[in-house]
């Protein structure tokens, strides 16, 4: 073999032909080719009595290159070719499988005759994830195998399986203990003794057990209510029904131009450019890739409220000893019971065992001692979100923690830089902003400080994927990346209900762009008690515009008592937790209007409502990309998308700038500045916005 990254050796009449591409074997191009030259080699040895397709390195081929989506190289092998040829043999090619066997992986694997796998093997087709179907023939042959019903499943789903429960479904023939490629070739041997058929899964026909009769409509309907909007699992669906209604030949034509289809789809880009951020997100510029890292072996936490506990399992959850810190033995014992209850609820769902729980709980113990701490490799403080608690926290984990020992701040918008310095020792100081539910969440943001040595900024960006969270990292400013831009969009949502739109309309028109949640629903559920702290304090500390009229909406709700969900009525009243339009939220809000001479209108449209939201917050994302404040545009979409209910579809709020068209949005920013006037300079378009639409450029792009 000439490629390099496919080699086949021989062990008597048995060939091994064996995909070395670190780091997992990606299905590139190379690959493919390699793959074709190999087995095209084995149709013309009469020598060869058995194959074995294996993978070497940490797992079987974990998915399609998909960087080359798009391009020339896409065209080029095709894998459909690869897998005819293995099936088109007259010998039995047995796939060993390891590790993360994946979208093209899993499709390569299909194709062959039999399959083994080691018991920690996981095998899926998770193409979905990426707006795309299985498009190597994955949604032809898995229904042939495993029934329409349990195809469907795996493959709307996205979620691998593991080898059990593929052996269960016939997905492999057979878990192997010890070594896999000596045991796949004594597997292969004994077919050739035996001379058992080659069993194809293109030549089955699907189970018709496997069909109910309203599985297809069934399906369909879900998707109405689960992936609103979504192309790629409609077609999902609309393949799978070809499965079961067509010869294997027309149905993998079939996938192919709906695979075609879904590939070319503003949906797929925005899903592709989220996962492609995502990895980028995790790269700190200057940062050398070799620098020695702090270790972090336990983890303190002063606060066990809310915040502070759910910060904890996290920590927990990843076998991390956590201490917790509270001022009152009953805070203490109300925080740890907490910690218990919702262990103890995931167990109630079946999702762990109450062993787990225990063992959990055992790394989990209580203080109300600062000098407890003493011996943690990282201590966050999650108390109270004011400036002065903060600091008094911070200066006195100064005096207690031990040399080399990080501390970290949670705040959501205090000056990290203020709080690094009242430590005494600012260099050790990172912001770690855990999003609420933080134990649920994704999302971490860690900021780094003015003074923050490189060493704790790559250590607690390393944990974060320890404890399984996104991270971004953000400068030092009010709000950091998300909070900072959530500001305009609040803003311009509480100007719209003073000129006369309903908390109904805004939500309806921001969740039909595809948000998670409109803005007054977000607010309601976070607490309007807390956005107008938020405001109030920075109004104390001069921060705000010199706007009477800035943010009054919320100080006004939380003056009347009306904290959100939590008290029964916010923008909304509350029965139980279905939000109802109240008309006394709208008595409010004309009220306001009158005193500070706002003209009321019924002609606010939902296209203006998603205009006067959003690309106000986009203009805010150029801001803080001019300012250094995040480094890539694709590191605000990751914030975006995680931590705020951006839809995925959509690829966050600068990818989505990007298909909008940045000429656009400067022109509809200009349009509101002459209508509603500038005074503020809510309008003024960010200079690097400006220059990029006029240099006909786009975020992120070269």
């Amino acid at each position: 073999m000439d490629s390099p990254v496919v080699t086949m050796t021989r062990n008597g009449a048995i060939a091994v032909v064996t995909i070395d591409r670190p780091p997992v074997n990606a299905l590139s191009a190379d690959v493919r080719r390699g793959l074709l030259d190999a087995f095209g080699a084995l149709a013309s040895d009469p020598s060869v009595a058995g194959a074995v397709l294996a993978c070497a390195g940490r797992t079987f081929v974990a998915g399609a290159e998909i960087s080359e989506f798009g391009t020339a190289a896409f065209s080029e092998a095709d894998p459909n070719d690869v897998h005819a040829a293995i099936e088109n043999l007259n010998i039995p090619v047995v796939c060993a499988l390891h590790g993360t066997t994946l979208g093209g992986g899993m499709e390569l694997a299909l194709a062959c005759h039999y399959r083994v796998a080691t018991p920690t093997a996981k095998l899926g087709l998770p193409e979905v994830t990426l707006g795309l179907l299985p498009g190597g023939g994955g949604t032809q042959r898995l229904p042939r195998l495993i029934g329409a019903a349990d195809a469907l499943d795996m493959m709307l789903s996205g979620a691998p399986v593991s080898a059990q429960t593929a052996l269960e479904k016939d997905l492999i023939d057979v878990i192997v203990e010890g070594n896999l490629l000596e045991a796949a070739q004594r597997f292969v041997g004994e077919l050739v003794a035996t001379r058992a058929p080659l069993r194809l899964a293109s030549e089955l026909e699907v189970d018709r057990a496997s069909v109910s009769p309203t599985l297809f409509a069934e399906s369909r309907a879900s998707l109405a209510k689960k992936a609103r909007g979504a192309i790629a699992p409609a077609r999902i669906v609309d393949c799978v029904v070809a499965a079961v209604t067509t010869p294997f030949a027309e149905g993998l034509k079939y996938e192919r131009d709906l695979f075609v289809e879904c590939m070319n789809s503003p949906q797929s880009a925005a899903l592709r450019h989220a996962f492609f951020a995502e990895r980028e997100a995790g790269k700190i510029p200057g940062i050398a890739k070799d620098l020695s890292l702090r270790s972090i072996g336990k983890v303190g936490i002063v606060g066990a409220g809310t915040m502070g506990g759910g910060i904890a399992m996290n920590f927990l959850n990843a076998g991390i000893p956590v201490v917790l810190l509270e001022v009152r033995p009953d805070a203490l014992e109300r925080g740890l019971g907490i910690i218990r209850k919702n262990y103890e609820a995931t167990a109630s769902k079946g999702r762990m065992t109450l062993e787990q729980v225990e063992q959990r709980m055992a790394l989990c113990s209580g203080t109300l001692e600062y000098a407890e701490l003493g011996g943690c490799d990282l201590v966050i403080e999650a108390v109270f979100e004011n400036m002065d608690i903060k600091k008094a926290v911070m200066a006195r984990l100064g005096e207690v923690c031990k040399p080399g020992a990080i501390i970290a701040t949670n705040t959501s918008t205090l000056d990290v830089d203020v709080l690094a310095a009242a430590s005494g020792r600012a260099a050790d100081v990172v912001g770690m902003h855990f999003f609420s539910p933080a134990n649920v969440m994704r999302l971490l943001e860690v900021v780094r400080g003015r003074d923050t040595a490189p060493e704790v900024l790559a250590s607690v960006m390393a944990l974060a994927r320890t404890i399984r969270k996104v991270a971004v990292v953000s400068g030092v400013c009010f709000g950091f990346i998300g909070n900072r831009m959530l500001e305009p969009y609040l803003r311009e949502c509480e100007f719209l209900l003073l000129e006369g739109a309903t908390p109904t309309q805004i939500d309806r028109a921001i969740e039909t762009f595809g948000m998670a949640m409109g803005p007054c629903r977000m607010i309601d559920m976070a607490g309007v008690d807390v956005a107008a702290k938020v405001v109030l304090e920075r109004r104390k500390e001069g921060a705000l515009p010199a706007d009477p009229s800035y943010r009054v909406a919320c100080q006004m709700l939380f003056e009347l008592g009306r904290h959100g969900q939590k008290s029964g009525a916010g923008y909304y009243r509350y029965e139980g937790r279905t939000p109802v339009h109240d008309a006394e939220v709208d008595r409010i809000m004309e009220g306001l209007a009158r005193q500070y001479g706002i003209a009321r209108r019924s002609d606010i449209s939902d296209e203006e409502i998603v205009e006067r939201c959003l690309y106000p917050l986009i203009n805010e994302g150029a801001m803080i990309l001019e300012e250094g404040i995040a480094y890539r545009a694709g590191d605000i979409d990751i914030v975006w998308l995680n931590g705020y209910g951006f839809p995925a579809l959509k690829g966050g709020p600068m990818h989505a700038a990007n298909v909008i068209g940045l000429e656009q949005i400067v022109a509809c920013l200009d349009r509101y500045a002459d209508k509603r006037g500038n005074t503020f300079g809510y309008w003024s378009v960010a200079a690097l916005l400006g220059d990029l639409a006029t240099a006909e450029r786009e975020f992120g792009g070269a």
